[in-house]
């Protein structure tokens, strides 16, 4: 399941200073800051990727075959590169949803998989489902049309789409969850507070 190339996720602290920001300084400052987190992944896997384009529908367009995935939080950003298709979500696990999403994000059947529902498995689909539809290009109205089949284990699951599977890896901190969905290789993640990246 994990042949292929190590992928390299990069994960990065949104510095506190960013809290000063007005809504637009902080939206276009996040941005800024996960294409800094996508650089520092190019660069631990020895790609390029010298400008990173979307398309009018707002999906990643690949680089000289490099496919690229950003996501952005309050309190985190995170990006990923690779030579198939890559999707990166992060969720805080502490921030609760409605009831209506519990039903909206999985069926029965897909709970049964995880046993108990909980706000940690909520999150752990949640962030699943949207890294499968970044890596597919795909927005949220494919939310529906994605299905978890299979947990390997803890940190891992599979999700169907479009009759294709891909493998899901997260990454559990601070209160958070990160998932990264890709069709092989094993995910190194790097994890580094604002005054780490600044260096």
């Amino acid at each position: 399941m994990n042949a292929g190339p190590e992928l390299n996720a990069v994960i990065l602290s949104v510095p506190v200073s960013a809290g000063a920001l007005s809504p637009r300084e902080r939206v276009a400052f996040l941005s800024r800051y996960a294409r800094k987190a996508l650089q520092m992944s190019a660069a631990a896997s020895d790609l390029e990727i010298d400008a990173a384009f979307k398309d009018p529908t707002g999906r990643p367009l690949p680089v000289k075959g490099v496919y690229w995935s950003l996501t952005h939080k309050p309190a985190y950003v995170g990006a990923i590169v690779a030579r198939s298709r890559i999707g990166i979500d992060i969720e805080n696990v502490v921030q609760r949803k409605t009831e209506a999403l519990f039903r909206k994000v999985a069926d029965p059947e897909e709970w049964a998989l995880i046993g108990v529902r909980s706000w940690e498995g909520f999150h752990r689909y949640w962030t699943a489902k949207e890294a499968v539809l970044k890596a597919d290009g795909t927005g949220l109205a494919g939310l529906s049309d994605c299905r978890v089949v299979a947990i390997p284990d803890a940190h891992s699951l599979i999700v169907q789409f479009k009759r294709r599977r891909m493998t899901v890896d997260h990454l559990y901190f601070d209160g958070h969850v990160a998932s990264v969905a890709k069709t092989a290789g094993a995910v190194r993640w790097t994890l580094l507070d604002s005054s780490a990246a600044a260096g």
